[in-house]
């Protein structure tokens, strides 16, 4: 999922000026921008000044962070930790330039508050685009120098030394002449009475010791290590009652009777409430219970009757042939560069091939859920919170309550990779909806709302199913002379509020990044797009976007060229990439660290190995993959390593760069070999890990991650990692086997 602001308010200041510059070098190339900006704050969070210390004597320079008198430093993190290492990352840069002790150093979440936390990538409070270190890169860092500009000038008035002779490190403050030394603690109350410095200078590179520099315990482990982290489903309010809801066994279906005599006689159930759901057509139902499996239970008991004449009901087959026929037509032309059409009739030879990928569901470990404490005028919700200015504002509108009404307690989640971040708030509007139908029924509890791994999966919102029609041109030396490319797949952004700020001339960027900017040197690039509107599936961002098809489809073609013009893969890619130096930077690096000029380990008998090569960029990011795989007799395929080489500009945690590189591939590992969503007849086949098959712990091959030097601003590690891993890996079974496969998930293709 990525979003862009697009202005900047009137008088922004130059430091939030600056950083919205970095952002936009760092994430706006490759990747589309959304429109969102609604005013610019200034750096350190509007109203976050210093304040006297309150009766716990802390202090609190600005919105985020707090010292207080134990010598604890609290950074508050307007990104959610989803497992992704923002409380991590954000902690670095404040800390860094706090000079704080890391070992005092705790995170916690932002409340909802667009004007001191939002995203200034966005415009808007939310995670999401991999941009959470990129557009808070200089914030935290700024907000952590002015912390400590206000404790050394504290510590200069109590020591009646000049400021200038103080040093700080690891959470106190030295006068080195004397040999005294105040700890961060001793100093809190009073440095919450000094006056706010209108500038603060930062560190230079050469003087970091955090960023870049250590392996630092991540922010979230130890809590989530003995259980103590909370997520939504550990929220546990008085007199709270679990929600949970029925919903349509097609997409459109209408709720036409319900009978709950049965769900009621369940120990536990204490009601069922039939609501108008917020983003579906019609009604739908949930039942109250005092725990989640009798809910679960009661839900179950229901007796429903659905009128299915207005519901969707085609099947994956169905939707794929007429994608194929669309793309057999002209679409609406997005990048037109020479004149392909006559470049590739005069080509010596052409290649021509669908690329399909299927609905993918997100498939976090925690199913979507949501606590909703409503009253009468506010309404208190405690989640996993990835969108808190939109879901803040929906509910409000939901409600007819001001946003201010409307508190967001942001917990931990475990993974997202998009979802939580719904286009039309769609799971928290749900848990809105059934607690205020509760309170009709005079139940006024605490809502908790719950969906199982089975409504999570068949729930809706996936990334779309798309087909890829492309031919590529080329000359007697086996070099492109022309890239036509057609992509078919429903519009993420169309029917949402981003529509009218993103959607230009029928085209969402989101469908085309990656392919409507091919780096290769190609003299005539021509691509088009499909956006069929008359397909009922629910769809949005999927981790990484466009780019997970995208480049299946792109890094698989210029193989098949090479491969055409008897290259070799890698020195094919980097003899187009020229003009583009950090893609050839992570192509070198990846190649060699694989060992791609020395020959591959041959396998056992009858088992075929091979070696592939992959490159892409997104959000701002240059990631390569070489994948290594054996094919036994039995066509049996085991991906045995990744060589993955990536330049996200600094590196302010490389661990946690490393993790996500490594995450993305096994995440996109299991799109490559198992995962989609099917449907028959309008019906979701999928329901659980048993038949949306994700990787298992034997499939995950060995990684190796290499992370570029630079000084460069940083850009996103969430989700880069994922896009070349499909083609690098069936590009090596190309090598292995000869076979090209142009469909995920290639699993079953294998074994026929």
């Amino acid at each position: 999922m990525h979003v862009l602001a697009n202005r900047q308010h009137d008088k922004a200041p130059a430091a939030a000026d600056r950083l919205v510059n970095i952002s936009r070098r760092g994430f706006m190339t490759g990747t589309a921008g959304l429109a969102l900006g609604l005013y610019m704050v200034p750096l350190l969070g509007r109203g976050g000044g210093a304040r006297a210390a309150d009766e716990n004597g802390e202090f609190a320079p600005n919105a985020f962070v707090r010292v207080s008198p134990d010598g604890e430093v609290v950074v508050i993190a307007k990104h959610i930790e989803m497992g992704q290492g923002s409380y991590t990352g954000l902690a670095t840069l404040v800390a860094e330039e706090l000079d704080a002790d890391w070992e005092s150093v705790r995170v916690e979440g932002a409340p909802a508050d667009t004007r001191r936390y939002q995203n200034l990538a966005f415009g808007i409070q939310g995670t999401g685009g991999s941009t959470a270190i990129a557009n808070a890169f200089e914030q935290m860092r700024r907000a952590g120098a002015t912390a400590r500009a206000m404790l050394v000038a504290a510590a200069a008035e109590r020591l009646e030394v000049a400021p200038a002779s103080l040093s700080v490190r690891q959470g106190k403050v030295f006068h080195e002449a004397s040999g005294r030394a105040l700890g961060f603690g001793e100093l809190a109350e009073a440095a919450a009475g000094q006056a706010v410095p209108e500038a603060v200078a930062l560190k230079s590179p050469e003087r970091f010791t955090l960023i870049g520099k250590q392996r630092l315990m991540r922010q979230d482990s130890p809590a989530k290590t003995d259980g103590s982290a909370r997520f939504t489903q550990d929220v546990q309010l008085d007199g709270m009652l679990v929600a949970v809801p029925a919903h349509p066994p097609r997409f459109g279906s209408r709720l036409a009777s319900v009978d709950d005599g049965e769900a009621l006689k369940v120990p536990g159930v204490v009601a069922s409430v039939r609501f108008p759901s917020p983003t579906r057509d019609g009604d739908l139902v949930a039942v109250l219970a005092s725990n989640t499996w009798a809910a679960i239970r009661g839900r179950d008991a229901l007796t429903l009757e659905w009128d299915d004449g207005q519901a969707f009901t085609l099947g994956s087959e169905e939707i794929e042939a007429a994608y194929r026929e669309r793309a057999g037509e002209p679409g609406k032309p997005v990048t037109r560069r020479g004149d392909a059409d006559t470049a590739l009739n005069e080509a010596a030879r052409v290649i021509e091939a669908d690329y399909v990928v299927p609905y993918l569901a997100h498939a976090a470990m925690e199913p979507l859920n949501c606590v909703v404490d409503l009253q009468d005028d506010h309404c208190t919700i405690h989640n996993g919170e990835q969108w808190q200015t939109l879901d803040q504002q929906a509910v409000a509108q939901l409600l007819g309550l001001s946003p201010e009404r409307v508190t967001i307690h942001q917990l931990y989640a475990g993974g997202s990779f998009g979802r939580r971040a719904n286009p039309v708030s769609d799971y928290v509007l749900e848990a809105v909806a059934i607690a205020r139908a509760a309170r009709d029924q005079d139940r006024k509890a605490p809502i908790k709302m719950v969906w199982t791994r089975e409504d999570d999966t068949r729930g809706g919102h996936y990334r779309p199913l798309n087909v890829h029609r492309a031919r590529l041109g080329l000359d007697d030396n086996g070099k492109p002379v022309a890239w036509h490319q057609r992509i078919v797949g429903q519009s993420i952004l169309t029917g949402t509020s981003m529509e009218s700020m993103m959607v230009e001339g029928g085209i969402d960027p989101t469908s085309v990044e990656g392919a409507s900017d091919l780096p290769y040197t190609v003299p005539a690039l021509h691509v088009e797009l499909h956006s069929p509107s008359d397909i009922g599936v629910p769809v949005q961002w999927w981790r990484s976007v466009g780019h997970s098809h995208t480049a299946f489809s792109t890094e698989g073609l210029i193989d098949e060229a090479a491969v055409a013009a008897g290259q070799d893969p890698y020195r094919y890619r980097r003899e187009l990439l020229a003009d583009h130096p950090r893609w050839r930077g992570v192509l070198d690096l990846a190649a060699d660290k694989a060992g791609w000029t020395s020959d591959l380990a041959p396998g056992d008998e009858d088992v075929k190995r091979g070696r592939g090569i992959a490159v892409h960029q997104s959000f701002g990011s240059y990631v390569a993959q070489v994948a290594e795989v054996s094919v036994d007799a039995e066509n049996t395929l085991r991906v045995d390593r990744v060589v993955c080489a990536v330049d996200c500009g600094m590196a302010v945690n490389p661990d946690v760069i490393r993790a996500q590189m490594e995450g993305g591939i096994g995440f996109a590992l299991a799109a490559t070999l198992h995962s989609e969503i099917t449907l028959d007849g309008g019906q979701v086949v999928q329901s659980n890990f048993n038949d949306f098959q994700v990787l298992r712990h034997n499939e995950m091959p060995e990684i190796e991650v290499h992370i570029v030097a630079s000084g460069e601003a940083p850009t996103g590690v969430g989700e880069p990692g994922v896009p070349p891993l499909a083609p690098a890996v069936t590009n090596a079974i190309h090598a292995a086997t000869g076979r090209r496969l142009r469909r995920l998930p290639i699993a079953d293709q294998l074994e026929a």
